[in-house]
């Protein structure tokens, strides 16, 4: 069984990625779409973090997060797209076995990283709104660079984890991936072996990165809502309402789709489902995040200004 692997597992040189329609017109509609959906993506964080850095009054550890999430999504929808559109003009839609290893394990150590940032950012949020006076004590520089540091840890030995447990099995053929990238359940579907081992490490995998995470964030805002409550001015009781509420939003957008996607039985594989939910915690999320964290943020506006302001009159 040994050889039958090994054998098997040397032949596949290269997947064929089905991606979406087969429909030529339909296929340049997404085409379009996607790219401009690409380009404003890279263009909204792109702009967020060039203003974080260049503006000293958003030198704050909530922009600091904000900064590596907007540079986290940048590399996120790299990951996919760029082969997702190249594959929608291109007839010969393939991926060397070596290309989808390391777009499996680059998209995985981005996707954890954002599952955790997700926490840190909802964490200093409640610091701030709930611990105020102990904010600049609990989130110093040191500490924030921790907390980074701890994030990248946890998303590399996740990917590693998730990457070599699905490309150690042998792949039989006919090496046809559907999906628009390579993700681990829709790989996992071409095995010729049993992948219960795999779909059991997948729940465990995903309920430490995905379920605790979310937990902690729910736990935060739950305390942050209570805080909110206590606010006298209803003015300020709405606005802060208002920018949880769009904060929760994103999250549930990026952790419920990827949830279903990684916790779930391998027998509940749904690929034409899968491939939108995908779309969902990975380039909505990523398309989103600049708008709803930091675009509708009038320190951000601010520093938008002051920028424009200066070129204007160079």
């Amino acid at each position: 069984m040994q050889s039958l692997g090994k054998k098997n597992h040397s032949s596949v040189s290269e997947f064929i990625l089905l991606g979406f329609s087969s429909e030529s017109q339909v296929r340049m509609a997404l085409f379009t779409f996607f790219l401009l959906l690409y380009l404003i993506t890279l263009l909204g964080n792109g702009l967020i973090i060039t203003l974080i850095y260049l503006d000293s009054h958003l030198h704050t550890p909530m922009y600091f997060f904000l900064s590596i999430l907007s540079l986290v999504d940048m590399s996120y929808v790299t990951t996919t797209m760029p082969q997702m559109l190249v594959n929608m003009v291109c007839p010969r839609m393939t991926i060397s076995w070596g290309a989808c290893v390391a777009q499996m394990f680059i998209f995985l150590v981005l996707g954890i990283a954002e599952c955790v940032l997700y926490a840190i950012m909802a964490y200093d949020r409640y610091v701030a709104i709930c611990f105020p006076l102990h904010y600049t004590l609990l989130m110093s520089r040191p500490v924030c660079i921790k907390m980074v540091i701890v994030c990248w840890s946890i998303s590399i030995a996740g990917a590693l984890i998730y990457t070599v447990f699905t490309m150690r099995l042998p792949y039989c053929g006919p090496h046809k991936i559907n999906h628009f990238f390579c993700e681990v359940p829709a790989v996992l579907k071409l095995a010729c072996a049993d992948t219960s081992l795999n779909d059991q490490l997948g729940f465990i995998l995903g309920f430490i990165l995905i379920f605790v995470p979310l937990s902690l964030i729910l736990a935060s805002y739950i305390r942050i809502f209570i805080s909110i409550l206590r606010i006298r001015s209803s003015q300020g009781r709405f606005k802060s309402f208002s920018t949880c509420a769009s904060h929760v939003t994103v999250v549930t957008m990026f952790y419920g789709p990827a949830m279903i996607m990684y916790m779930r039985p391998g027998s509940w594989y749904n690929p034409e489902r899968d491939k939108k939910l995908a779309l969902f915690y990975n380039v909505v999320s990523a398309f989103l995040n600049p708008i709803v964290y930091s675009l509708r943020n009038k320190d951000v506006k601010g520093a938008l200004l002051k920028v424009l302001g200066r070129q204007t009159a160079q």
